[in-house]
């Protein structure tokens, strides 16, 4: 939000992966003047819900004894970092209830096949939940979670270009 309002003038095209797409349509949201466009790689608004419903026993005794656990991650020998914290501050910005995501842009959510954090079908979700017409999704075969390849870089930028 602070760069958004601090760096840059004028509607913006703004791009979030993961986590960073839920933030992109909250941003959208608190800012529609300001938002020309959202682009999303595996979007995953509201994945606090997922990963609480996931958690062993073990790790919902240890977050609330210490407000934290450590999840493994594919990406790094560090793992993650999962707090209380951001779970319940996750519940408090939650955006695929009842209520469509009344978005003021075009919207492109790009999601890769072989996504093994965020199901592709959450994209498709997204896409039916949003209230704006202009909604597009791409599913990438071959596509992972982070969309990283050099031909999936040139799909995301071809796909803010057109925007």
């Amino acid at each position: 939000e602070w760069v958004l309002e601090s760096v840059t003038q004028g509607p913006q095209i703004i791009v979030g992966a993961s986590m960073g797409g839920w933030i992109m349509l909250l941003l959208a949201l608190r800012h529609p003047a300001r938002v020309a466009g959202l682009v999303g790689a595996a979007a995953a608004p509201d994945f606090v819900l997922r990963w609480w419903q996931g958690c062993t026993v073990e790790e919902r005794a240890a977050l609330e004894s210490t407000g934290f656990f450590m999840r493994p991650s594919c990406y790094s020998e560090e793992p993650y970092l999962v707090t209380m914290h951001l779970l319940k501050e996750g519940h408090r910005h939650l955006l695929m209830g009842d209520i469509p995501i009344g978005v003021a842009c075009p919207v492109r959510l790009l999601h890769g096949l072989r996504d093994p954090d965020v199901p592709w079908q959450g994209s498709v979700a997204l896409a039916e939940h949003i209230a704006h017409d202009d909604v597009e999704v791409m599913l990438v075969k071959g596509g992972d979670h982070r969309l990283s390849r050099p031909q999936d870089l040139s799909r995301l930028l071809a796909v803010v270009d057109a925007l």
